[in-house]
């Protein structure tokens, strides 16, 4: 990543502040630690249970102790993981799974078939891919301790595919005593079979999370290659400290207090290009997309024209200018299938004006008979890409007379509160702001955000049956042709009904120190495996 040349004297003042930043982890030895790599996270993991929450934290942590039965290569192909032989029938329809040898919980019992069918049928309850796969199923069980199948009512040539899927919520296998519970209830149990097990004793709740080497575990004989092949861990320990503000972590970054950092300071970006010891790295080279989720069982956002006045009001540039404020790494979006995949459309995008069109929204707000509605954002003070927007967004509500406040709390608070259905008076909400990987946006058979189905769907819920039923049809469509015309027929209908407002797309790079090698580079996840530091 090229890093372009800033003001002199902000960058100047930037590194001054970071150097002027007294550290809370001075505890330090003359010798490096090579076998403990620390990364920072900006937000606390308060949920450990990733088929309940889509939050970052928490799938980063499932890809750290769990497994997949399926895992995406760097081209984005699937391959088997926990699966070691696999066969479809000659009818396509069923599709038979035998688990590869030495596979075992961390409390040292044998994983088996009969886990694997209670995760994918708990999975399922809340993830669009398995919500299709179920819908499509007449069958899913064991036929003894190392395998099971799938009987589909109809060919699927999709299904490792969405397996495979890093949109969460994502399949990650768990006990069987863990998946049986419903998806609505969290599992709190740390226990797994990935390569990582989760240290509970030295976990420091809202400060630092330890992940020890899982000794039993064996990886695949394939080298490593995107999140399949080998999980080789290759370190004794990994450390995550939460540091929510990023002149305090780029501190830790630069004296080696930490290695990693999740999230490297736009703002301090020179600094960090400047320093011999330290690497911007862009592991998502995709980027991702800014999105405004609004709460369709509520008032005013159960109106159509009020959701159309959103789409109307938002200036990407003028959100993204506060978001990301780094001009050559960011873009408009208007295809609710992002900028970079074979789908990106312009169908039904003439509403898009750049600046945004505010008598617009007026208008509309005035035709849907707007009365005054409270509107509650959900601002996470830990976030700030999503805080700043979240002030711009009240701000901007203001303007056009619209009762708009924040409610300001941490991002782990929001992942928890955007679960409530109910009105703001009982602990409801109306917006929050989030972003998704642009690759996810390539398949709205797996992105959760793109999911129309009502109470099923993602937060915010959106509702639209013309929608689904051609959200339906992905799967049997065979050419990229017909994909990409059936993508412009979903994307109209979207924009009609407006699903959500995007607010812009941004490719952020990573920030760790030179020593720090082997990061794998994917949307999403954030792999802690093949990862190495040497004392240089």
């Amino acid at each position: 990543m090229t890093i372009s040349r800033r003001d002199l004297i902000k960058t100047t003042i930037a590194a001054g502040a970071v150097l002027s930043i007294p550290s809370e982890m001075r505890a330090q030895t003359s010798l490096v630690d090579v076998r403990t790599i620390r990364m920072r996270q900006s937000t606390d993991l308060q949920v450990f249970d990733p088929i309940w929450t889509t939050s970052t934290p928490t799938a980063h942590y499932g890809a750290a102790i769990y497994d997949q039965l399926f895992a995406l290569d760097s081209n984005f192909m699937p391959q088997p993981q926990m699966v070691g032989n696999w066969a479809i029938s000659d009818d396509k329809r069923t599709y038979t799974f035998q688990l590869r040898d030495g596979l075992q919980w961390h409390d040292d019992t044998p994983v088996t078939a009969s886990d694997c069918v209670a995760s994918i049928r708990r999975w399922a309850e809340v993830s669009p891919a398995g919500q299709l796969i179920m819908a499509r199923t007449t069958d899913i069980s064991a036929k003894d301790k190392n395998t099971f199948t799938i009987v589909l009512k109809e060919p699927l040539s999709l299904l490792p595919s969405l397996l495979a899927e890093v949109s969460p919520p994502i399949l990650y296998i768990m006990r069987e005593q863990d998946a049986s519970r419903p998806a609505s209830e969290k599992v709190t149990s740390h226990i797994g079979s990935g390569p990582f097990k989760y240290n509970e004793a030295l976990a420091k709740p809202g400060a630092s999370y330890v992940y020890d080497k899982n000794e039993k575990y064996i990886p695949r004989q394939e080298p490593p290659d995107g999140l399949a092949g080998a999980k080789v861990v290759k370190v004794d320990r990994v450390v995550w400290d939460i540091i929510s503000d990023d002149q305090t972590a780029l501190a830790a970054l630069q004296t080696g207090e930490v290695d990693y950092l999740d999230r490297a300071p736009v703002d301090l970006l020179p600094v960090i290009g400047s320093d011999p010891n330290l690497v911007l790295q862009v592991l998502d080279k995709a980027g991702a997309n800014f999105i405004l989720r609004m709460n369709f069982l509520q008032k005013p956002f159960d109106n159509v024209k009020v959701r159309r006045a959103m789409l109307h009001l938002v200036d990407q540039e003028a959100f993204l200018s506060v978001m990301h404020p780094d001009a050559e790494h960011t873009r408009v979006v208007t295809s609710i299938f992002g900028n970079e995949t074979p789908y990106t459309n312009d169908a039904n995008t003439g509403w898009y004006r750049k600046g945004g069109d505010p008598e617009k929204a007026k208008q509309l707000l005035k035709e849907a008979g707007y009365a005054g509605e409270k509107i509650v954002i959900m601002s996470p003070t830990d976030w700030p890409p999503y805080s700043n927007g979240s002030q711009l967004l009240v701000a901007e509500l203001h303007k056009i007379g619209v009762n708009a406040e924040l409610a300001v709390m941490t991002w782990a608070e929001l992942a928890t509160r955007r679960a409530n259905k109910g009105p703001i008076e009982d602990g409801g909400w109306s917006i929050f702001i989030t972003d998704f990987p642009d690759y996810v946006h390539g398949n709205p058979l797996s992105a959760s955000d793109l999911a129309a189905n009502g109470d099923q769907a993602w937060y915010g819920w959106p509702k639209n049956d013309e929608y689904e039923a051609l959200r339906a049809k992905w799967p049997d469509v065979e050419t990229l042709e017909e994909r990409r015309e059936l993508a412009r027929k979903m994307q109209s209908l979207w924009w009609d009904f407006v699903g959500d407002v995007r607010l812009g797309q941004f490719i952020s790079p990573a920030a760790h120190r030179k020593s720090l090698t082997g990061l794998i580079g994917m949307p999403q996840i954030v792999p802690m495996w093949n990862v190495q530091k040497t004392s240089a």
